[in-house]
């Protein structure tokens, strides 16, 4: 992870540690990167699910749990009682329901957080994007005022000069496959507050097209001007705009040239959003293979609490740089 990315991060985290629970906590990358971690001060690891097979899997991969803790979801008394304690937070699900959920690491995990016994969890590497999607949604549910889960990530990329240096923050490229504008909308909603609580810059949010301010017309042009109007007005204490071309959005002097207007966000967005995700996927392979960047993420976003995905091919050192992303969020 880019170092000055990566202090930023480690200092907001430091600053106030966060529990951060592990539902995949028997696999090796998982207890590894949970160890790294923990060891730099930036979070307290909750490990989930069976004490007995974590503590033969963290033997297995040499990996010291002293400053770790672990929660027994296989313990009957303890998921009685946590069963017990989230059936008077969701008249949704019934008792026996809860209970059975319980079992699964995964969702006992989100059930810690929804209680506040743990700050976020961390999972992917063995559940699907949609897996760890559709239990946060059951058991954390989304934040008010939003109806879709995205994804966002931060890029790093070389010879850029942005208004934050080499760092441009960018979504959905992982999630959102073909957004409306309504989600489209919630997608800037939610990056403006998750790049704001994760890097406190001052949000401005570019949303992209192939056309700047009114240049062509198409119904894929209209979709972005909509979402646009329905973010402003939504949220009018963030500054959200387009529709603008990549270029449009990032450099000052074709910002000039092509908005006749006045503009916070225009030549100057440290947000840009996608208006699909195709256009993310290969904007962001585009910057890692041509420019030798590197994009982290993705962190899924929407919810009333903080959940973090990660790739199931992830190394070791890449699974350190979510979860410190994680961490600093949470």
């Amino acid at each position: 992870m880019n170092k000055q990315l990566l202090d930023i991060l480690l200092e907001k985290a430091r600053g106030k540690v966060k529990c951060i629970a592990f539902p995949e906590a028997e696999e090796e990358k998982i207890l590894k990167a949970a160890k790294a971690v923990s060891d730099k001060g930036a979070i307290k690891a909750v490990l989930v699910g069976d004490a007995e097979k974590i503590k033969a899997a963290a033997l297995l991969f040499d990996v010291d749990l002293s400053n770790m803790r672990m929660i027994d979801n296989t313990d009957e008394t303890l998921r009685s009682n946590v069963s017990e304690r989230y059936s008077l937070q969701n008249g949704l699900l019934s008792l026996s329901s809860i209970k059975r959920k319980c079992k699964d690491p995964i969702n006992f995990a989100f059930i810690l957080e929804a209680l506040g016994d743990v700050d976020a969890v961390f999972a992917g590497l063995v559940h699907t994007t949609g897996e760890v999607i559709l239990a946060a949604q059951t058991f954390i549910g989304l934040m008010e005022g939003i109806s879709t889960v995205s994804s966002m990530g931060i890029m790093d990329i070389p010879g850029y000069s942005g208004v934050h240096g080499t760092l441009l923050a960018f979504a959905d490229a992982a999630v959102s496959v073909a957004p409306t504008s309504e989600e489209l909308a919630d997608i800037a909603i939610s990056t403006c507050d998750t790049v704001r609580s994760l890097l406190e810059w001052e949000p401005r949010c570019a949303l992209l097209s192939y056309s700047s301010d009114g240049s062509a017309e198409h119904e894929s042009v209209e979709k972005v001007r909509k979402a646009v109007e329905l973010a402003n007005a939504k949220r009018p204490d963030l500054l959200i705009d387009g529709e603008f071309q990549l270029d449009t959005a990032l450099l000052k002097e074709t910002a000039r040239k092509k908005v006749k207007r006045e503009s916070s966000v225009a030549g100057n967005a440290d947000i840009i959003i996608y208006p699909d995700i195709n256009a993310g996927n290969i904007a962001v392979k585009t910057v890692q293979i041509f420019a030798h960047g590197d994009c982290y993420g993705p962190m899924l976003q929407g919810f009333k609490k903080p959940v973090s995905d990660c790739s199931r091919s992830a190394p070791i050192n890449e699974l350190i740089g979510n979860i410190i992303m994680l961490a600093a969020r949470a």
